[in-house]
């Protein structure tokens, strides 16, 4: 079993949906992707920073979940990273209220010296620079590099995010940032597109459409198992990127189609994901919960044909 650094946010969001609204609760990318991530039992560690208004009861809560967080630093006199959201009726869109980058202005990652030589690194959406500095520390090349970015950097850190991407195993962005980054509106051309950047994987996610693997001239596609409520959709997409890696941390076999497997876990955590606000859903999950939800997966996608 390989060793899995996650970096990214540890923060506070506050929701609005047409379900109702929170006041701040605890999210982030990193929290959503390590709480996804410990499912696998894997030797995880979060790199990211907090302020000193940042609960105990949460980094404990972490810890429980065997996620080292000696890689999280705490700014005793500063504040944690903020976002307000609210969604639409659709609950595909949304708009955002609030961001306060607060200690998060100033993040400089330091990854803990026994995990400089883990097989797997997420990179959570963050600045490039941030991205690009922790593969900077790893004192041998990971087996995996996924990295996860954003529409807002293809718009202010287009050169440094391109120097990050050549770095990278797999991507994983969601349909309209593939393609805001590719120019291409046609996702196999954008995946292609990609391929020619760097990364030998690219994982295209499309919401509560299901998401797609492109390698090479292979594709794989993953349906979103249809749900009967959808509560929050904050951090699905970084529960998928949890599932996807700590399922390969796990298993250490990056070949496409074990990669299939992992997008299927991903997918399977993220429908969980969605059904509460936060990471409320993610805190209480059961084995047993999963491994029945694989199987709902297992029938939606399975068929018998005769070919003639």
């Amino acid at each position: 079993m390989g060793k899995l650094v996650i970096v990214g946010t540890v923060a506070f969001d506050a929701i609005e949906t047409p379900f109702g609204k929170t006041d701040k609760i605890l999210g982030g990318a990193a929290t959503f992707i390590g709480l996804a991530a410990s499912y696998f039992g894997v030797d995880a560690a979060a790199v990211s920073v907090v302020g000193g208004d940042f609960p105990q009861d949460y980094l404990d809560m972490l810890s429980n979940k065997n996620i080292d967080i000696s890689g999280i630093e705490i700014v005793k006199e500063g504040k944690t990273f903020f976002w307000s959201g609210r969604y639409h009726n659709d609950m595909n869109s949304r708009d955002t209220l609030v961001t306060e980058l607060n200690t998060l202005a100033d993040f400089n990652p330091k990854v803990p010296k026994n995990y400089q030589d883990a097989d797997v690194v997420m990179l959570g959406n963050l600045h490039p620079l941030v991205q690009a500095s922790v593969l900077d520390q790893m004192t041998q090349k990971p087996k995996l590099v996924v990295l996860d970015t954003m529409n807002f950097w293809m718009d202010c850190a287009w050169d440094d995010l391109m120097n990050v991407i050549k770095r990278v195993d797999v991507i994983t962005i969601n349909d309209e940032e593939a393609r805001q980054l590719t120019g291409e509106y046609s996702l196999v051309v954008a995946a292609r597109k990609i391929h020619d950047m760097g990364p030998k994987y690219v994982v295209i996610k499309k919401g509560e459409h299901g998401a797609l693997l492109f390698h090479k001239d292979d594709v794989f596609f993953a349906p979103a198992l249809p749900l009967e409520e959808v509560f929050d959709p904050t951090g699905a997409g970084d529960t998928f990127a949890g599932g996807f890696t700590g399922y390969l941390a796990k298993t250490g076999d990056i070949s496409f189609e074990n990669m299939k497997n992992a997008v299927i876990y991903g997918s399977t955590l993220a429908s969980f994901c969605v059904e509460k606000f936060g990471t409320e859903r993610m805190q209480k999950l059961s084995n047993d919960e999963v491994q029945k939800r694989l199987m709902q997966f297992k029938e939606l996608t399975q068929f018998e044909i005769e070919l003639s």
